[in-house]
């Protein structure tokens, strides 16, 4: 049973993702870089294309493996560029490359990638979505979130998609209230929140 967010046709790829992943916590420190890189490259795109690529994403950058990643170069940039199965924007290429190293100097210095995301989780967003209107591009915390990331040397992670990368990672829950989907996503993100020690 598919919920009716943001889900527009009939889409096997777009429900899936819908009802399986969008908004289910995400507390791995891979997990939330790819999701990070991701939500930068559908920057000024649509979401579906994203998604359609990622299988050739996950190839082409090692899984999104931040430790392999670091290691690529203006060959690998090069290469890249020239892969039509992705999206060939050297901009975006680039800072997914910048973010695996600053990921890993974030490591380095003993932070985390959860921490910093799952720091920004909270409440007090107001009520619960009823309509897509009532979604915001962004928000006062994803703005903070965007600034830290951006100190820590992280790019292309504007508030905007600091807040899709929320959404996509359960940080916040924005399934509308007549989602059949909601009130799962709400407890399992509770959880997360509880196992980080939040």
């Amino acid at each position: 049973m598919s919920g009716p967010c943001w889900l527009t046709g009939d889409d096997p790829v777009m429900t899936t993702y819908h009802d399986e992943e969008w908004g289910r916590p995400v507390i791995d420190e891979r997990g939330l870089y790819e999701r990070m890189s991701l939500e930068g490259f559908q920057s000024g795109l649509s979401w579906r294309t994203v998604l359609n690529k990622r299988p050739a994403f996950r190839e082409v950058y090692a899984d999104f493996e931040p430790e392999t990643v670091a290691e690529f170069g203006p060959d690998d940039v090069d290469r890249l560029l020239l892969d039509a199965r992705i999206i060939r924007h050297r901009r975006k290429i680039e800072a997914v490359i910048n973010n695996a190293q600053a990921l890993l100097a974030l490591h380095e210095s003993g932070g985390s990638l959860a921490r910093l995301f799952w720091e920004h989780a909270t409440d007090d967003l107001g009520p619960p979505p009823a309509v897509l209107s009532d979604l915001s591009g962004s928000t006062p915390i994803s703005g903070d979130l965007s600034k830290r990331l951006r100190k820590l040397g992280f790019a292309f992670v504007g508030p905007t998609t600091a807040y899709a990368a929320q959404q996509a990672c359960g940080i916040v829950n924005d399934h509308l209230t007549d989602c059949p989907f909601r009130a799962e996503v709400e407890a399992e993100r509770a959880a997360a929140i509880a196992q980080l020690g939040l």
